[in-house]
């Protein structure tokens, strides 16, 4: 039961489409199967899973970090995201631009972000929970934000009263991020 994985914009980035079997007792589907992966760029193992549970209209990030990052691949388990990834790699060919995609319970999907690309999502279902498979420990020392709403990235977020932590609204704009603080593109 491999996944069907299609690169997109952003370099190393994928979606990956598991075939899900489905019967009158629920559905199975393979989450997760090293070669396939391996095949699509995923070279670093993964070493920590991190669930994330959250409600309706809240926007998570976009975070990433600079130094020590993480590659994520992250899978709907319920509820349904708008998922975003913008490309925060200095002298990636991408810079600065983003990728979208609706992650749902029903037709299950996976985002893969290479390491130093920003991650965020919005809610559209009541609740929704992610599961996340991290190729470094999370490091909050190196953990960096870019504002959601960057005019510069222009995501078109589909909620009209976001619920954001405070300090996710507070992550500087693009052009206000010193180069220090940005990942750099290995090409």
């Amino acid at each position: 039961m491999a996944a069907s994985i299609r690169q997109l914009s952003i370099p190393g980035a994928f979606v990956a489409e598991p075939r899900r079997a489905d019967d009158h007792r629920g559905w199975f589907f393979e989450s997760w199967r090293e070669s396939d992966y391996a095949a699509a760029g995923v070279e670093a193992p993964f070493v920590q899973d991190n669930l994330s549970c959250s409600l309706r209209n809240v926007v998570r990030g976009l975070h990433y970090q600079a130094q020590g990052a993480q590659g994520q691949l992250v899978t709907i388990v319920t509820g349904r995201v708008f998922d975003v990834i913008v490309d925060m790699r200095l002298g990636s060919p991408t810079f600065g631009h983003h990728e979208t995609r609706i992650l749902d319970e029903a037709a299950p999907a996976q985002f893969y972000m290479p390491p130093g690309v920003a991650h965020g999502y919005c809610v559209l279902s009541d609740s929704a929970i992610l599961h996340y498979k991290c190729t470094k420990y999370y490091d909050p020392t190196t953990e960096r934000g870019l504002r959601w709403n960057d005019p510069s990235v222009a995501i078109a977020w589909p909620v009209e009263n976001p619920v954001i932590a405070p300090r996710d609204a507070a992550f500087p704009l693009l052009n206000d991020i010193p180069q220090t603080a940005l990942a750099v593109f290995a090409g």
